[in-house]
């Protein structure tokens, strides 16, 4: 039998980006970070992120068809610690909007997606959506592994 502290170990052996989810509701932008993240297909274009059944997050989800997706990059660690509720912002975070969709200025890729379908999992809910558009810029992407925020080596 797998104890949750073995799974939770071995889980965090598998080093992941970190990705900003947000989205506008009700002319206010809510954001969870989620590393949980990943493409589910080219054709067409999908991506799949888990969110833990009790975030907030989720009923922002479903009142909305629209949401972005934020790719940090190395020095955004901040603004993970902020939308994981790790660290209170010390002023207001602003955002970019791409195609009136908010995103995390600055970012490794900034995604813009509209939700296709939602699953439960377990005691987390799968969100499926098709990316309408991709804005990319340069650098090296934050990294979470061991739990512990890293950044990428030079290659090998």
């Amino acid at each position: 039998m797998v104890s949750d502290k073995q799974f939770k170990q071995a889980m965090s052996q598998f080093a992941t980006g970190i990705t900003v989810v947000s989205a506008e509701e009700n002319k206010e932008v809510k954001g969870i970070t989620v590393n949980a993240f990943m493409s589910l297909s080219l054709d067409p274009m999908l991506i799949a992120i888990s969110l833990q059944n009790k975030a907030n997050m989720i009923q922002t989800l479903e009142n909305t068809d629209q949401f972005g997706i934020s790719i940090l990059k190395d020095d955004q660690q901040e603004e993970s610690m902020i939308f994981a509720n790790q660290k209170k912002p010390e002023q207001p975070v602003s955002f970019d909007y791409v195609n009136q969709t908010p995103v995390i200025p600055n970012a490794l890729v900034q995604i813009v997606c509209e939700k296709e379908s939602v699953v439960e999992a377990g005691d987390h809910t799968i969100v499926i959506a098709k990316v309408n558009e991709i804005n990319n810029d340069t650098g090296k992407p934050l990294i979470y592994f061991g739990g512990h925020y890293q950044a990428l080596n030079e290659k090998l």
